[in-house]
């Protein structure tokens, strides 16, 4: 519930406390809030235990969409997308950039298998003179 509350917001309300109510008033009042929020927080514990109560098995399935929608709340498309691209899989995935035998099991070996060909590399293109222009395709456009 107050997650996002620092310590630098909880200085700046008790200084305006201090300000608002005076230094002989302020200790009966934080008093107060705190006697109000844990009377809160034992209606929410009373009130979620007697639901359990009720429903059994299926207030956890009650919970389940809540909970999806806690982690949507919670949802940052910068480690998402920072996830995506470098978390690694599952471990039996094998790691397409690892040395290996040639028959793509990704095993580690560095020895090449002989026995396949080596697929031909295609020569780059050459490099287009000055004040030419590159090749058309004209169905392509």
């Amino acid at each position: 519930m107050f997650d996002s509350v620092g310590w630098g917001e909880i200085l700046v309300l008790v200084v305006a406390g201090l300000f608002i109510l005076g230094p002989e008033r302020l200790p009966s009042a934080a008093a107060w809030v705190g006697r109000s929020i844990r009377q809160v927080r034992e209606y929410a514990t009373g009130a979620r235990e007697q639901l359990r109560g009720e429903l059994g098995p299926e207030f956890d399935e009650l919970r389940k969409p809540l909970e999806e929608l806690r982690g949507l709340r919670n949802f940052n498309p910068r480690a998402a997308a920072a996830r995506a691209l470098f978390d690694d899989g599952p471990a039996e995935k094998p790691n397409r950039f690892a040395p290996t035998n040639g028959n793509g099991n990704g095993n580690g070996s560095a020895k090449p298998d002989l026995t396949k060909p080596t697929p031909a590399i295609k020569p780059a293109p050459e490099p287009l003179a000055k004040n030419e222009r590159p090749p058309i395709d004209p169905d392509a456009t």
